[in-house]
């Protein structure tokens, strides 16, 4: 469709996931009431900036079932997130809600490369985490073959790519970077698999990573997008053709990108911001507005022209580091890490407090064909360009190859080692 025939279809579905809301989810017309909305006041799409937002903490306050639209018969599946920081996000669906989840995780695989026909090795876990099983039945619905491996299990991994020869595999960046360790580890040759496509998500990864696996296995690795609060996996896929950031499926999903620190500015396409998204077609759950802290921008079209783009994400608000007066994220110092010759894709960050000072030091592991002096004489680079780059001053750590943390789902980059912090004297 036209993008203006795609604009009449999402002021019509976003006027009734509007009146949805606020007819069937108490809290949410509560919200719209004390911020003097009402879904009639939504005229044209710009208008939905006058409606309030909506937060993790939001639904962790109505945990486990009050921000569902409809009763509980009509709930086949419920899905939730981790809650490792606190009470889980639940969210549910329909069978609708499924059908359309599993449309527009079959687009995503269908932009990436993956064909009907194709064998894809499942690799997400599968559980509450709305990855696996998300997966799993978009996959089905593009007329694939499902191995449902589910995360971990490296070994077994392995023995399935030899043996069943998948030509897909999909699961989070890091952990691929973990089957690739182990097979050279075993004397296996990665990039004589069958594989030929990655479907990953699930985290943020830059391009660098992106190139370190693509050399590494000898495929297309592309980016699949979502959470589970707005959908789960699908909300918007990466062409394996482009490689330019995902295609946001804006039939079902209305994005925008605000300004963290002036949440009262929309901002323009192409500008950073944190990415929030509206749902268009949720029955279970419909969400306002939810702020997702995903930095991101939003970008015309390209391999599919009437929906927009979101930029990679390489970082969230809540991944920042304040070092010393300086912004810095994760992602930029894998972006010059791996750009280092001796380096490896294998690292955590450490925040400690010594003394009144925060520092922050990288351990990162050295490659197999990296000498300990070359290693010395990279840990001296990494240092002097996050200096110049980032304009901060870090501490780096050398380790030796397969000694850290492998990831088996999402990795933990971010370990905050600060104790309290002392106030007397």
């Amino acid at each position: 469709m036209s993008r203006d025939e795609l604009e009449a279809l999402q002021l019509e579905r976003l006027r009734w996931t509007l009146r949805h809301a606020y007819e069937n989810v108490p809290f949410c017309r509560r919200r719209f009431d004390e911020h003097g909305v009402h879904p009639d006041d939504l005229v044209e799409l710009a208008d939905l900036r006058k409606f309030p937002y909506t937060t993790k903490d939001d639904l962790r306050e109505n945990y486990p079932f009050g921000m569902f639209a409809v009763p509980m018969d009509r709930v086949p599946r419920i899905h939730a997130s981790s809650g490792t920081t606190g009470l889980p996000t639940v969210v549910g669906y329909t069978r609708g809600d499924l059908d359309n989840w599993a449309t527009v995780v079959a687009r995503s695989f269908r932009i990436s490369g993956t064909r009907p026909g194709d064998l894809v090795q499942n690799a997400y876990g599968y559980g509450l985490f709305t990855g696996g099983l998300g997966a799993h039945a978009g996959i089905e619905k593009l007329g694939c073959t499902v191995v449902p491996m589910s995360g971990g299990q490296t070994d077994k991994q392995i023995q399935l790519i030899e043996d069943f020869r998948p030509r897909v595999i999909c699961c989070t960046p890091t952990y691929l970077l973990t089957i690739l360790d182990a097979m050279r580890h075993r004397g296996i040759d990665p990039r004589a698999t069958s594989l030929e496509v990655a479907v990953l998500g699930a985290e943020p990864w830059t391009n660098e990573m992106r190139r370190e696996i693509e050399a590494g296995f000898d495929l297309r690795a592309s980016d699949i997008y979502g959470l589970s609060e707005v959908m789960g996996p699908g909300v918007a896929g990466e062409s394996a053709e482009y490689q330019d950031g995902s295609t946001i499926w804006e039939d079902h999903f209305l994005p925008e990108i605000v300004d963290p620190d002036d949440l009262t500015r929309v901002l323009d396409d192409g500008e950073t911001g944190e990415l929030v998204f509206t749902s268009l077609t949720k029955e279970a759950l419909p969400i306002i507005r939810y702020r997702t802290k995903d930095l991101s921008q939003l970008l015309p079209g390209t391999a599919r022209p009437a929906m927009r783009r979101m930029a990679k994400i390489k970082s969230r608000t809540d991944d920042m580091i304040i070092l010393r007066g300086v912004n810095l994220f994760p992602s930029q110092i894998e972006e010059i890490a791996l750009a280092i010759p001796g380096l490896s894709p294998h690292y955590h960050l450490e925040l400690t407090r010594p003394g009144r000072m925060d520092e922050l030091t990288v351990v990162i592991e050295r490659r197999e064909d990296c000498t300990p002096e070359a290693a010395a004489a990279a840990s001296e680079e990494l240092r002097r360009c996050v200096k110049i780059r980032i304009g901060s001053t870090v501490n780096v750590t050398v380790a030796e190859p397969m000694t850290l943390e492998r990831s088996a789902g999402k990795l933990k980059r971010l370990h905050d080692l600060r104790g309290p912090v002392d106030h007397a004297g």
